[in-house]
């Protein structure tokens, strides 16, 4: 059976096969043909059956024993009568929107979609968000700002190769997509430079041509700075932004603020290097600029992006085959997860909650008036934080979905007491994740392998997934949780089970919005391996809408056609360092693990090869603490205590430090990490705040 990995946004293509000697068994095997990876896959699609395993996942409703405080097994009928009560009980006391939704970026389109119906339906709730808010909401509101539309990549993976020069910021894809690191590869031998920008010399960096290595937080300055060398050295394409792009006056004398010394004090980047970047990026006739979570993940995060993009439209860099501006998605369906209603202002197809006219459509396509549709809710973190609060705007109930929030949500530990303070919670997840363990319910839902579903992967390409295996007897999809839960609160249509069924009438909902499904199909996808959205349905008479592999060679998605500079100026982190907190921290991901780890940490091979957190700083550093290699270190900020071995490497600044995030327990980095929020993506500064490094065991 072909399907895709359950894992990151590339979605790479596998091929299930039946195992040896095992009873329902699956093992993967190479897809050759699939043009994204190649055939190629990392350790963790290579291990995702080992999940699908009875002893490391939920294969029963849990429920909280009120005598015990135990969870203990129950069947289905007495589980989602709980929750049904649960989420009725408290919308009765405190009104709908005392009831929140939290799904997840690796939710199919189908899911993803039924579950901001049902928030906005059944529960008549503003409160969902998801954790892809988490993920690229920042390249999102900067794509939107300056193109008018946002979609991770407006062209296939395969065009990197082909270009003349990529500037990579912020993304390690040799631990966070490894078959993707092929594309920088083959860039380089075809003459190609690469040049990526990370605190850290990581094995990403190694592969580059030039590394630029800033102080965490201060990617904005490094980027208005080459603006500055391009205007200053008469690099501006002025054809292409007189032709193409409008309030280029504003932003390049925001650029021009930021000369190359003023840069290098602000980046720690020398001005012989900012010079060669603007060199080598400018050189050839096509380049590109891809971000991923490093600038991204701040405070600042969408002017960061925007001044990227400056760079890219300043330089005729975009809207022309084989450059442009795009954005490295992280999570599976990070993508179409938002596109389709599990945003907390958004309506299936792109569409905008605040927009009369897509309340209209979407009412229409759901049978109901515009006017019961509530408004936009809270983000992602402010929802976590409303959690449990006892004021008239608190959210005392909960349904999550596919996250882990405890895990991988910033000031985790602060979430974590929010989730306690509930009236009521229910997860519906794979594995009793740390989250699930707090529960009032939990119910076994299927997963990648055991269900049908289609995901938008980075390129804006999308792709089925189609069942191979039998699910456990005691699980159920999350469309039939759903449909079960929508019967139980007075709603006994319009949550289908099958899939298809649920894509039909996505189809409709998306049509005419900026992502338009309408003419994709189950059997095209199949057929063409994934169709690009944009790509409405074909008229009477009209031949099928090929797709959009690459957007904007004729136009920009904007009113006018145009693209939009940005005039953005640099600001501080909102948390920079002190004499009481003297370091920064940078926070990531490695190898063999993937996000908050719930999957990835049950499988064998995988903790092998990654058995728990560590701190990576600088010798310099160690030396000052008198720390030596495996020491146990206490990373400590505002917001809590984390603690974890010392790994020793001039691989990053001495004013840095890095702990991956996937691991709860005394090794939770994300206790550490800052809550300040974009103004305008509502992202967390996950990427930067300010620590004291020293010795756990006092020595």
């Amino acid at each position: 059976m072909d399907t895709h990995c359950p894992y990151c946004a590339l979605q790479c293509g596998m091929r299930l096969a039946p195992l040896a000697g095992s009873a329902g068994g699956v093992e993967v095997r190479e897809r050759t043909a699939f043009p994204v990876n190649r055939g190629a896959l990392c350790g963790k699609g290579r291990t995702a059956p080992e999940v699908l395993a009875k002893a490391v996942r939920l294969t029963e409703p849990l429920v909280r024993d009120p005598a015990s405080g135990e969870l203990v097994p129950a069947d289905w009928d007495t589980a989602l009568d709980r929750v049904a009560a649960g989420l009725a009980g408290v919308r009765g006391r405190h009104g709908a929107d005392a009831v929140g939704v939290f799904g997840g970026g690796g939710l199919t389109n189908e899911k993803a979609y039924a579950l901001g119906k049902f928030t906005r339906l059944v529960l008549g709730s503003s409160q969902i968000d998801y954790n892809g808010r988490f993920c690229m909401s920042s390249a999102a509101a900067a794509g939107n700002r300056a193109f008018g539309v946002d979609r991770g990549l407006p062209f296939p993976l395969a065009d990197i190769p082909r270009t003349g020069c990529v500037i990579l910021v912020g993304s390690n894809l040799a631990e966070t997509m490894p078959p993707a690191l092929r594309y920088l590869t083959e860039l380089r031998e075809n003459g190609g430079t690469l040049i990526v920008v990370d605190p850290r010399r990581t094995r990403t960096a190694e592969q580059a041509d030039l590394h630029l290595a800033p102080r965490p937080g201060t990617d904005l300055a490094l980027a208005l700075g080459l603006l500055h060398l391009v205007v200053a050295e008469g690099r501006v394409d002025e054809a292409f932004v007189a032709a193409r792009t409008s309030g280029w006056p504003a932003a390049r004398a925001a650029a021009m603020a930021h000369w190359p010394e003023l840069v290098e004090r602000i980046t720690g980047v020398p001005v012989p290097r900012l010079r060669a970047a603007v060199e080598l990026f400018c050189a050839p006739e096509s380049a590109m600029v891809l971000t991923a979570r490093g600038p991204e993940q701040q405070a600042k995060g969408t002017d960061t992006v925007g001044a990227w993009i400056n760079l890219c439209l300043a330089t005729g860099r975009a809207g022309r085959p084989l450059s442009g501006y795009g954005c490295l998605t992280g999570q599976g369906n990070g993508q179409g997860g938002r596109e389709h209603g599990q945003k907390a202002d958004q309506l299936p197809g792109y569409r905008m909650l605040a927009d009369q006219a897509a309340r209209e459509h979407v009412a229409g396509v759901w049978g109901v008036s515009p006017d019961t549709l509530p408004g936009p809710g809270r983000s992602a973190y402010e929802l976590l934080d409303a959690l449990g609060r006892d004021t008239p705007d608190g959210v005392r109930a909960l349904l999550l979905l596919a996250s882990n929030p405890v895990v991988s949500a910033p000031r985790a530990a602060h979430v974590e007491e929010r989730m306690r303070a509930l009236d009521f919670l229910a997860v519906c997840d794979v594995v009793l994740s740390e989250s699930a363990r707090l529960a009032d319910v939990v119910l076994p839902v299927t997963q990648w392998a055991e269900e049908t579903g289609t995901l938008t992967n980075l390129e804006g390409r999308v792709l089925l997934r189609r069942r191979a295996v039998d699910p456990p007897p005691g699980c159920r999809s999350d469309l039939e949780v759903l449909n079960a839960l929508a019967a139980r609160l007075g709603w006994d249509r319009g949550f289908p089970t099958d899939p298809a069924e649920v894509f039909a009438e996505l189809r409709r909902a998306s049509a005419g919005g900026k992502a338009d499904y309408s003419g994709i199909s189950y059997r095209r996808i199949v057929e063409e391996d994934g169709v690009f959205w944009p790509c409405p349905a074909a008229g009477p008479g009209e031949a099928p809408h090929p797709g959009t592999p690459r957007l904007f060679l004729d136009r920009f998605a904007t009113e006018d056609g145009r693209a939009r500079f940005a005039p953005v100026s640099h600001r501080p982190s909102a948390e920079e360092p002190d004499a009481d907190y003297p370091v920064l921290l940078t926070t990531g991901r490695v190898l063999a693990q993937y996000q908050s780890g719930a999957q990835t940490r049950r499988v064998a091979e995988l903790n092998a090869a990654a058995p728990g957190p560590f701190v990576q700083l600088h010798p310099r550093l160690a030396a000052r603490l008198g720390a030596a290699e495996g020491d146990r270190l206490a990373v400590v900020s505002r917001r809590g205590r984390a603690v974890a071995p010392a790994r020793i490497s001039a691989d990053i600044r001495p004013d840095t430090v890095f702990m991956p995030f996937h691991w709860p327990g005394e090794g939770r980095a994300n206790t550490l990490t800052n809550p300040a929020l974009d103004p305008t993506s509502r992202m967390p500064e996950f990427k930067v705040c300010a620590v004291r490094v020293e010795l756990a065991d006092g020595r």
